[in-house]
């Protein structure tokens, strides 16, 4: 399947990604890292590739431009700027919608860490334009007041052995008024490294993915 690297205008700048969309997709699930990361991070580049096997599109972007990078790396300044991280997710979502070959996807979103929080306060402000949210070791308790404006199926994802994440999404969790999940993986870390932990997390995540795609698509025919 062809990967296309893509600028996609959001807010003054220009952010880099790769999109991968299948033949007749149910939906483009982008991808919102977390602080420190970026669209070459291994653990979303496998459960992108777990979600393309599936038949779904993706499309990995760097929230921050190369220039960013480099100063949060000395500051940390940009990570938990949460409405900051939203905007570019919304408008990279807005250009998603724009395009021809995407269009009839329905769009999904997957963050992790801090990106989890931008992915909640984007769904919140897309409304009905986004069909499902999932959250892997994410601080979904950033997003604030905007949590209980999510109307998205959100999943959220966190390690058996994460143990001050878990209260966080166990709060984030009772705050939401939409369809929820939380699942905690047992034996995994915040950042699912222990042998196994990933793949369980990127077979769960396909199957939140497909299920509400193929229900956001039945409810717009």
């Amino acid at each position: 399947m062809a990967i296309t690297q893509i600028r996609v205008p959001a807010g003054g700048v220009e952010l880099e990604g790769e999109v991968a969309l299948p033949a007749k997709a149910p939906g483009l699930v982008l991808f919102a890292h977390g602080s420190g990361s970026s669209r070459q991070s291994p653990r979303n580049q496998y459960v992108a590739s777990v979600l393309r096997q599936a038949g779904l599109g993706t499309l990995l972007f760097d929230l921050l431009t190369a220039e960013e990078e480099r100063a949060e790396a000395l500051t940390a300044h940009l990570r938990f700027n949460i409405d900051l991280l939203a905007d570019r997710l919304v408008a990279v979502t807005r250009w998603a919608l724009d395009q021809a070959t995407i269009r009839d996807a329905g769009i999904g979103y997957f963050g992790a860490s801090t990106g989890a929080a931008a992915a909640l306060v984007a769904a919140a402000e897309m409304g009905g334009s986004v069909a499902v949210v999932v959250s892997r070791g994410g601080r979904p308790d950033l997003a604030g007041n905007t949590l209980e404006r999510v109307r998205a199926p959100t999943l959220l994802v966190v390690g058996g052995e994460d143990s001050s994440v878990i209260q966080l999404n166990e709060e984030a969790y009772s705050r939401l008024h939409c369809e929820k999940a939380l699942r905690i993986i047992p034996g995994a870390s915040h950042l699912f490294e222990e042998p196994g932990t990933l793949e369980i997390v990127a077979r769960m995540v396909t199957e939140w993915f497909s299920e509400h795609f193929a229900t956001f698509h039945s409810h717009t025919l």
